[in-house]
């Protein structure tokens, strides 16, 4: 038997694996902090017998209140991930599986790979529509690239959407997956009409670095991106240095920021009512948007989410907060669970890359209802 997470965003400590019903594992920080949550690693065993897995220390890890309730993801294939029934005793999880097959991958959520990530790209700028450019490079050398769809006009509004400011939600990056596969097909007239008045400028991986190490949150070297906002460098946190000067150059009209939340089983949204300009303008572009994608999909809801900043209490080092500050714009943070969205629970595969993807088209369906009121 072996376990080993020498491979893009594998992350896991071997403590002991001598025997197959008490394999005991720990989870390793990201570079340079103390925050531990991600998990990516391949067990290779016998078929057909017995294994029991403990991941202890997890009452020290970043978010403790997201292993309640929590169902592993693993997988035969790295394209069909499934969920293994886990219990959480308020310090470590653990869980049994009798495998199929020789070898099989676990993860704290579906992995979304750097050449998937590659692959997006590269298929999205074969649309005429479509502009692939680096902006720059990360501290690990890594492509900070840029999606524009639409042909630019004084006319147009300016869309952004960005995901994995913090690596390990990858759901993120499914969701945007979606987003832009419905976007650039030419047989959906959603996609159509909004790019004969927007243009969108689409990140799909803000952190590269954290990615392909196996971090939950931060970059190579332990920032938190979604927390440098007001004051990005190129020696901290060029990724956002370099996304924001952009959109300072070319403007931005509506704001979308991709997450995933460990602890709250639900899909929701947060937005910048904190902020010292918000106002009921900005208050009418909310309830628009949410609307409708209450319309659209029975996936959002609006009811469960986080506590609303008080007015001009808002942290202005947060991506949505500080875009709709800088640009009296709709901004939005969009989050989705690593358990289930619970008012409409999946036993067998709980929140997937597949209900990710979905809930991007229907996003795109939202934005649209939306354009008109910018």
């Amino acid at each position: 038997m072996k376990i080993f997470s020498n491979f893009e965003s594998g992350n896991i400590h071997v403590v002991s694996a001598d025997n197959p019903q008490d394999i005991q594992l720990t989870i390793p920080a990201d570079n340079q902090t103390d925050i531990s949550q991600w998990f990516h690693f391949r067990l290779e065993t016998d078929a057909h017998q017995p294994h029991h897995f403990t991941i202890s220390e997890l009452a020290t890890s970043a978010y403790p209140e997201g292993w309640p309730d929590y169902d592993v993801v693993a997988s035969y294939d790295r394209e069909e991930w499934f969920r293994i029934p886990a219990q959480f005793d308020g310090n470590a999880l653990s869980f049994d599986i009798i495998p199929e097959h020789e070898s099989m991958y676990f993860a704290y959520f579906a992995p979304y790979s750097y050449d998937r990530h590659q692959d997006l790209l590269h298929g999205a700028q074969t649309h005429p529509a479509c502009r692939l450019e680096t902006l720059g490079h990360t501290l690990d050398n890594n492509d900070i690239s840029l999606l524009t769809i639409g042909e630019p006009s004084p006319e147009k509004k300016n869309i952004w959407i960005i995901g994995r400011q913090h690596p390990g939600e990858t759901m993120a990056e499914w969701f945007i997956e979606g987003l832009v596969l419905r976007l650039l097909d030419e047989t959906d007239t959603v996609g159509r009409s909004l790019l004969d008045k927007v243009v969108i400028h689409v990140v799909p991986n803000m952190n590269p670095d954290g990615s392909i190490r196996g971090h939950l949150r931060t970059n190579g070297v332990g920032v938190n991106l979604n927390r440098e906002w007001q004051t990005p460098s190129m020696d901290r946190s060029p990724e956002v240095f370099l996304v924001r000067e952009r959109m300072l150059e070319v403007g931005v009209d509506m704001f979308l920021d991709i997450h995933g939340d460990e602890a709250i089983p639900y899909n929701f949204v947060a937005g910048s009512e904190g902020t010292p300009s918000y106002n009921a303008r900005i208050a009418h572009l909310e309830n628009h948007f949410k609307q409708a994608l209450l319309t659209i999909t029975p996936e959002f809801q609006d009811d469960i989410g986080y506590d609303k900043d008080e007015p001009g209490k808002a942290n202005l080092t947060v991506g949505s907060n500080w875009v709709g500050e800088q640009f009296k714009c709709l901004s939005y943070t969009v989050e989705m669970p690593f358990k289930d969205h619970i008012s409409h629970a999946d036993e067998l595969y709980g929140w997937s890359p597949e209900r990710s993807v979905t809930f991007g088209h229907d996003m795109l369906a939202a934005v649209w209802a939306t354009v008109s009121e910018l």
